[in-house]
């Protein structure tokens, strides 16, 4: 099965899963009546809305390139990156407007013990789905995923400390810290919001590679360039599931095409092993041509024993 398949069979998963987990919790506010409660059951009905878009988007991206699209769809998959963050962001905002009048009026719970048992079952759902989508994030660059794994460990947080609380608002006998701890959660979701989306946005921006995988292309080109005499110019982008690699291969004058061909081909090879699913777009050029950009120099062909 193709790394895409398996990124979109994880999002379709997440539809149903963030539904059950949405359902336990507003049983759960309905049970007990607590505001906190209620604002775990907002975010989650966010979740849904995500986990919707997410298969959208990741479904889109894998779509090959065409006439109108030639580097493909991957971006598809930061656009749903940055709808989540502001959904989340929506959600605190319903979440405060749910717990002011609490806060001038508050009310003891109905049925606490079943109402947080209730919600700490759900918590554990998405505890454990959190961490497979976001490992599978990064294990297939999909930022879709990513982005709805640190949304839902988000939401596990809040989950617990709208336990911890509650349970202290039991014990002190004070029904007023169940509204304000859910503007607490409120004010915590509207900062994971911003992650999600000034890192979406970051994407969009034809962000590099990570260091160490621009240390690994850059060891590619130095160990598989022999015959040419550098690389310079070299630049690279981070789109989704796809890594784009760019640079200027220089050569002897009198090199003819055929070698020059050779010597790309398998520079492509080798950069493509150390970084699978890689595009690569190599100019060649002669050696009277002025370098610039960033240089990598390359190991002289090893000469045969006599």
């Amino acid at each position: 099965m193709k790394n895409s398949d398996k990124v979109r069979r994880l999002a379709l998963w997440g539809i149903p899963l963030s539904l059950g987990v949405m359902g336990l919790k507003l049983v759960a506010w309905w049970v007990t009546g607590s505001v906190a409660l209620l604002s775990d059951g907002l975010e989650s009905s966010v979740n849904v809305v995500a986990a919707i878009v997410a298969f959208v988007a990741v479904s889109y991206a894998a779509k090959p390139a065409d006439k109108t699209h030639p580097f493909g769809h991957h971006k598809a998959e930061y656009l749903s990156a940055v709808l989540e963050g502001v959904l989340i962001v929506v959600a605190a905002l319903l979440i405060v407007l749910a717990a002011l009048p609490a806060v001038l009026a508050p009310e003891p719970m109905n049925a606490p013990v079943l109402g947080l048992a209730i919600n700490f079952a759900a918590g554990v759902i998405n505890a454990v789905w959190a961490y497979v989508l976001i490992r599978a994030g990064r294990r297939y660059r999909s930022p879709a995923l990513a982005a709805d794994g640190q949304h839902i460990l988000s939401d596990v947080v809040t989950s617990v400390g709208v336990l911890v609380g509650l349970v202290l608002a039991i014990a002190t006998g004070f029904p007023v810290l169940d509204p304000l701890l859910a503007v607490l959660v409120a004010l915590n979701i509207l900062y994971q919001g911003w992650k999600v989306i000034a890192h979406s946005v970051d994407g969009l921006m034809d962000h590099a590679v990570e260091p160490d995988e621009a240390e690994a292309i850059k060891a590619a080109i130095a160990a598989n360039g022999a015959g040419s005499l550098g690389v310079h110019d070299l630049k690279t982008r981070r789109a989704g599931a796809a890594t784009f690699v760019d640079f200027h291969l220089v050569v002897p004058a009198a090199m003819s095409v055929g070698e020059a061909h050779e010597i790309c081909d398998r520079l492509e090879d080798a950069i493509g092993a150390a970084q699978p699913g890689v595009h690569v777009a190599i100019h060649v050029e002669p050696e009277t041509e002025k370098a610039h950009g960033e240089r990598v120099r390359v190991a002289p062909p090893v000469e045969a024993a006599p």
